[in-house]
């Protein structure tokens, strides 16, 4: 399987509740929902669905699984709702319990056991191992080395601070451009792959 990261990321690399106001308001986030006003349904949305095609299972921290599963099981009926809903989805947490997993086919993975699991992941057969949102553990993905694939859809907005997905280690790491796509808005759908430095 292939960890492939999709971000809503602000041009300045901020991640921090692209969905809506009340999403997460950490360090006095004020700009919850910045990114309804850029989002193209055709190039966006095209992304999103390819990705999710291409998905065996999908990978969340504890926060963006919460809001996820609060949001996707009442929208069955709806193709992208509904293949959401099937995928077997795996949360990196130590704080939730066995009865918070409340989205169907949900496994909790202890914080302590996340690099393996993810490692175990990326041996196996299948399709890709999604992730979206979730800041903190992508941070702890990418420092690792264990991010194949990040699919970035840059808004054109500065926010002026906010969480990033980016670790602050000092390593340079180098990434490269496999495609990208323009929508109407100005919103830009951005794949990169890791380069493996000689």
């Amino acid at each position: 399987m292939r960890v492939v990261v999709t971000e809503f990321i602000s041009l300045d690399g901020v991640v921090q509740a692209p969905g809506g106001p009340e999403e997460d308001t950490d360090g006095g986030f004020a700009h919850g929902g910045w990114s309804h006003p850029f989002f193209d349904p055709e190039v966006v949305g095209g992304a999103f669905a390819a990705g999710l095609e291409q998905a065996e299972a999908l990978l969340y921290g504890r926060r963006t699984y919460e809001t996820m599963a609060a949001a996707w099981p009442e929208r069955a009926g709806d193709p992208f709702a509904d293949r959401l809903n099937s995928l077997r989805k795996y949360v990196i947490s130590d704080t939730l319990g066995e009865d918070g997993l409340t989205w169907e086919n949900s496994v909790r993975v202890p914080v302590a056991e996340a690099f393996g699991k993810v490692r175990e992941l990326r041996a196996a057969e299948g399709g890709d191992l999604a992730m979206m949102g979730s800041p903190t553990l992508v941070r702890a993905l990418l420092a690792e080395g264990l991010v194949d694939e990040l699919q970035l859809v840059v808004m054109p907005v500065m926010l002026g601070g906010g969480k990033s997905i980016f670790p602050e280690d000092g390593v340079k790491r180098t990434w490269e451009l496999v495609s990208s796509n323009t929508g109407k808005t100005g919103v830009q759908v951005n794949v990169l792959r890791p380069v493996q430095e000689a």
